[in-house]
């Protein structure tokens, strides 16, 4: 799927970030744990450009396979009892591939996203998601280590990379706790600023933008 996010129609020129399709995506998890852990829910809206389709968004809380434990229920705030009549992940894949098309699809630590959706989709029997996918969090170290007179210094700690510390750095507001799709508004809020800014640091294009975020 990659080949169609480098070339407009005509094939002459790189599609440009600001005309491309995305799909900002996050979940909420029993744990981080591949293996044994699984989701409980999935949340994701729509950009065109740096445009966020408030009308086109995706929420599915979802009966999760594996247990939920104390500690990711204080997290997520998801209980038991909320997801036990809900939908297992093999009744929401085809919608969410459906949602996502041919989008970019946008996250922040993505990989950890995909991986999990990647991880049912092969249970499954479907194929894995192949999308391009980046992640706002390495956009967002790739501004910081190319900005400013001291930028080759730029060193950040991890629990200063998570969503919230830098969408506080944005001025992006937002209430705390996490839920699926809050997050991925954020997420999408955070993208939307680094889209205005990043042709000014030459990432014009999507194949650029790939270079210095891809997941």
């Amino acid at each position: 799927m990659l080949a169609g996010f480098f070339s407009r129609k005509d094939d002459t020129a790189p599609l440009a970030i600001g005309e491309a399709e995305y799909t900002v995506i996050d979940t909420e998890l029993t744990g981080l744990d591949l293996k044994k852990d699984s989701i409980v829910s999935i949340g994701a809206v729509r950009m065109k450009g740096a445009r966020i389709d408030i009308g086109a968004s995706f929420y599915q809380l979802i009966h999760p396979s594996s247990g939920m434990d104390h500690k990711n229920i204080l997290i997520h705030g998801i209980t038991p009892s909320e997801v036990e009549q809900k939908p297992a992940i093999d009744a929401v894949l085809d919608e969410l591939s459906a949602f996502c098309g041919d989008s970019v699809i946008v996250g922040h630590f993505v990989s950890l996203d995909i991986n999990f959706i990647n991880k049912e989709l092969k249970r499954t029997g479907r194929k894995n998601m192949k999308n391009a996918a980046v992640d706002t969090c390495k956009i967002y170290e790739w501004i910081k280590s190319n900005e400013g007179p001291f930028s080759r210094h730029y060193t950040a700690r991890r629990d200063e990379l998570d969503l919230f510390s830098i969408a506080r750095e944005y001025s992006i507001s937002f209430n705390e706790g996490h839920n699926a799709l809050s997050d991925a508004f954020i997420t999408a809020q955070l993208f939307q600023r680094f889209l205005s800014s990043l042709p000014g640091s030459g990432v014009k294009s999507i194949r650029d933008l790939l270079k210095i975020g891809k997941a």
